[in-house]
């Protein structure tokens, strides 16, 4: 006997696994919820800014999702299958006030330590490594410091830093906390420049972020996170000013609905 499977079935198995899917992910601190209950797929090809109030859970969300804070429950799946099976293909950039700047490395050193995981640690660099670093730096406009101490950058061009370091994984999914904080004009633009740059070869980025008013203009794809989930979806369907007061509540809500292009 011959079996039709329907062709909208068929379509659904033969789509891809998304590269980060959180399913009832939560977490708690001294019994008190951190995170809760937050299930939410991320597509590929989008930038996706996860925001919320101060206190709201979102670099809690970005490192249970990576395994960094532990689980109270729920799963992170990333193309269909745990970090650990995937692990070559994410890369992550952490807020820049928790890297102990100083210690004793280059630019370069820094961006070659991103390769450690192809290479394995009992492998050296080589000269393909370092040129590959050195053409990551360049991509960030950071080449001609590349010899430099890192303790010895400003805050932008560290930050610049460790995007080249997240750009030599080539991962296909790169999570950055807060990567526009404290940085120049001229950094903050360069970032989004490469970001573009990358979901234009079709890989993702997850970023939490705090300035509502460059939303619109950066990510084509919100998470709005107040412990738990509010909306997800869109920019322009899930950054509405209803959305925005049920995240930042009454207090912030006018802002906030202000920057979203709202009626206040």
């Amino acid at each position: 006997m011959t079996v039709t499977v329907p062709s909208t079935l068929a379509a659904a198995h033969a789509q891809p696994a998304p590269p980060l899917a959180l399913r009832g992910l939560s977490v708690a601190y001294f019994e008190e919820p951190a995170v809760w209950d937050v299930s939410l797929e991320v597509p590929a090809g989008s930038l996706t800014a996860i925001i919320g109030p101060n206190g709201a859970g979102k670099s809690t969300l970005l490192g249970a999702a990576l395994g960094l804070v532990p689980r109270l429950a729920g799963e992170a799946l990333f193309f269909g299958e745990p970090l650990s099976k995937v692990r070559r293909r994410v890369a992550y950039v952490p807020q820049r006030a928790s890297v102990d700047w100083d210690f004793p490395a280059s630019a370069a050193d820094v961006v070659t330590m991103g390769l450690y995981g192809h290479l394995g640690w009992l492998r050296r660099p080589g000269r393909r490594e370092r040129e590959r670093a050195r053409a990551c730096l360049e991509r960030v406009g950071m080449a001609d410091l590349a010899e430099r101490h890192i303790s010895e950058l400003s805050g932008g061009q560290q930050q610049r830093v460790f995007l080249a370091r997240a750009l030599a994984q080539e991962a296909d999914l790169t999570f950055m906390d807060e990567p526009f904080a404290g940085v120049d004009a001229v950094t903050e633009r360069a970032i989004v420049d490469v970001l573009r740059e990358l979901r234009g070869e079709g890989r993702t980025v997850v970023a939490v972020h705090h300035d509502l008013d460059t939303v619109r203009e950066y990510f084509d794809r919100v998470v709005l996170l107040n412990v738990s989930l509010v909306a997800a979806g869109p920019t322009e369907t899930a950054f509405t000013p209803a959305n925005l007061r049920a995240a930042y509540g009454e207090r912030h809500g006018a802002l906030a609905a202000a920057l979203a292009g709202g009626a206040p």
